[in-house]
């Protein structure tokens, strides 16, 4: 299966998700986004790295950077290889210099360990044709402030879209991908999709 690589192109607080944050990564040299809700913890742990900010006291991520590097194991790739129910798989590529070895990991560690390790980020032709949404016009990247939470949160369902006809969605999914809420596109993409499957 051929792999299509992704950069970080956004990370914002969901509007719609207390304390949830949206994680958009872009196809490279292409006009498809895949939008990803993460937890807080792990929003500012890549937004750190982004920033390169340096915390008092080594976070996770780079705890778990700094035990790979004693043992000269260094993360080469990361691949989001799945999407079920939708949740993103995702698995880390390592190696010692004398194997390589798959390591199952969140997709959000996965990424924040990516930035650090400086390595790219791959998915495959599947994932983006199922949950990718088509941007038009320029693209930019936006930061915004990210403060740790108290307690991590699991993004709920789509919820109140469920009440809204085709059109009402498509309409509502055209003006989210035109203010740049991705995450409330991603929801919205998630119940048409539904619909289609159903």
């Amino acid at each position: 299966m051929k792999k299509i690589k992704l950069d970080i192109v956004g990370l914002s607080y969901s509007q719609t998700q207390s304390g949830a944050y949206a994680l958009v990564l872009g196809e490279v040299n292409g006009r498809r986004r895949l939008p990803i809700i993460i937890g807080g913890f792990e929003a500012q742990a890549i937004a750190i790295e982004i920033e390169k900010m340096t915390p008092s006291r080594p976070l996770t991520h780079d705890l778990f950077k700094s035990f790979a590097q004693a043992f000269q194991i260094n993360i080469e790739e990361v691949i989001i290889y799945n999407l079920v129910d939708g949740i993103f798989y995702a698995k880390l590529i390592c190696n010692d210099g004398k194997k390589s070895v798959e390591i199952d990991a969140r997709t959000s560690d996965a990424i924040a360990l990516a930035v650090r390790f400086d390595c790219p980020i791959h998915t495959y032709e599947f994932i983006l044709a199922t949950a990718g949404i088509m941007i038009e016009g320029n693209d930019f990247v936006f930061l915004e402030n990210i403060e740790a939470p108290t307690e991590e949160k699991t993004p709920s369902a789509q919820g109140s879209y469920s009440s809204l006809s085709d059109e009402e969605l498509k309409e509502k999914l055209q003006q989210a991908l035109a203010e740049e809420a991705y995450e409330k596109a991603a929801s919205i993409r998630d119940e048409l999709s539904k619909r289609k499957s159903s």
